[in-house]
């Protein structure tokens, strides 16, 4: 969340990037302006009735020392309404304090300077593209016939076991997906990421400390009976490791990859653009999560999207990447650069990566800091990417690559695979 400091000392040119998002919401931090004067008001209130009552009781101590009974019982009744009304004062701070705290969780990150101005995808810009747009043979189908052609994904048994947006993969389907994942992995461990295997369920805090809650609360997997949610994206557990933690400046960057199924409820995605592996509840996903210095956080998202630029690259898919304006950006997102496979037989771009930079948004709410060389504690920045989530590449490899005869492979996922061709 924004920190009070920046809505404070910062409030004109918080409102302003916030209008990049092409929404007001003046409103909003005037009512946080307002609240977090109420809550210094009592603040200093009750600090001057703490002085006042520390004062009281020397004052008594000494009336009594010098057998001053009766003045000393008046100040002991004073100072029982000082206590009375400083715990009414720490009460009606806690309020304020809660309230303070929810409007802050409903308050999206602030875009960097670098993004523009618009509401809808149709103002991205297009900062690069790369590759053919492949040639494909009069039959050529789209990738919802060729798994079912090829016994490669199982969506009617996903449907019969779980629900619609479960696949099943099978036989060469599910050996492209371990390929693919192995291959992510091992490209990121290249680059001098570690790898950590997180749980796949998180706790509340959890989703707090990454933004996930308030604000996407209806699009995860909730387990009531427990207080669990399942993970939407690896970020949420590989980042909510450096929560309330006070790190080394030498240690910066941390570079974190981990591989996990994610799940989202998608409510309200129906229809043919989420058919076949367009859109899931359920898939699988290699990210990248970088913790960093504030001063190096912009060259690290431009480090990142190389990364994900070369994966695209290898696996030889025309592909386009946006810088998304504010309108489009997710909620903690200062600024995003989306990825997009062509897909040849459904003649459409398709979304493969997100890759983000939320400065210090998230870090605020984790308390992730750093002790910086004036051994100050200062928020990190923080960063991840998809590198990459798979159903997307999938179907984007399967209509690409397909002949008359089968499908061919990327050259990069022979050795994973063991055959070259479906």
């Amino acid at each position: 969340m924004l920190t009070l400091n920046a809505i404070r000392n910062q409030t004109k040119e918080v409102i302003e990037r916030l209008s990049k998002r092409a929404i007001d919401r003046s409103s909003d931090i005037e009512e946080i302006l307002k609240l977090d004067e109420a809550k210094r008001s009592k603040q200093t209130e009750l600090e001057q009735n703490l002085a006042k009552s520390n004062m009281l009781a020397k004052e008594i101590g000494e009336l009594f020392k010098s057998g001053k009974k009766e003045e000393a019982d008046i100040k002991k009744e004073e100072s029982v309404k000082l206590k009375d009304a400083s715990k009414t004062l720490e009460f009606e701070m806690a309020e304020i304090e809660e309230k303070l705290t929810q409007k802050l969780y409903e308050i999206p990150n602030t875009p960097s300077h670098q993004v523009k101005l618009g509401k809808t995808p149709e103002d991205n810009e297009v900062v690069f593209e790369w590759g053919e747009e492949p040639k494909l043979h009069k039959d050529a189908k789209p990738h919802w016939e060729l798994t079912s052609q090829y016994s490669l994904v199982d969506f009617e048994l996903g449907n019969k076991i779980t629900g619609a947006g479960f696949p099943v993969y099978t036989g060469k389907g599910a050996r492209l997906q371990r390929a693919l994942i192995n291959f992510f992995l091992d490209e990121a461990l290249n680059a001098g990421y570690y790898e950590i295997q997180p749980p796949i369920l998180v706790n509340e805090a959890s989703g707090y400390g990454t933004g996930q809650l308030p604000d996407k609360e209806g699009q995860m997997y909730h387990m009531t009976v427990d207080n669990l949610y399942c993970i939407p994206t690896a970020e949420v557990p590989i980042t909510n490791i450096y929560r309330d933690v006070i790190l080394k400046e030498e240690e910066l960057p941390i570079k974190n990859v981990g591989y996990t199924p994610c799940f989202r409820r998608e409510a309200g995605s129906y229809g043919a653009h989420v058919r076949g592996l367009n859109r899931l509840h359920q898939f699988d996903k290699v990210e990248i999560v970088q913790i960093a210095h504030p001063e190096k956080s912009y060259e690290l998202l431009e480090e990142m999207v190389e990364h994900v630029k070369g994966l695209m690259m290898k696996l030889g898919l025309k592909f386009r990447i946006l810088r998304l304006c504010g309108g489009d950006m997710g909620f903690a997102s200062a600024m995003t650069y989306d990825f997009e496979a062509w897909s040849g037989a459904q003649q459409k771009w398709l979304e493969v990566s997100s890759t983000s930079n939320f400065e210090t948004f998230q870090a605020n709410r984790l308390k992730c800091r750093f002790k910086n060389k004036e051994c100050k504690n200062e928020l990190v920045h923080t960063l991840n990417g998809s590198a990459l989530a798979l159903p997307r590449i999938v179907a984007s490899i399967l209509e690409n690559y397909q002949t008359e005869e089968g499908i061919n492979l990327p050259v990069c996922l022979h050795p994973y695979l063991g055959f070259t061709k479906i």
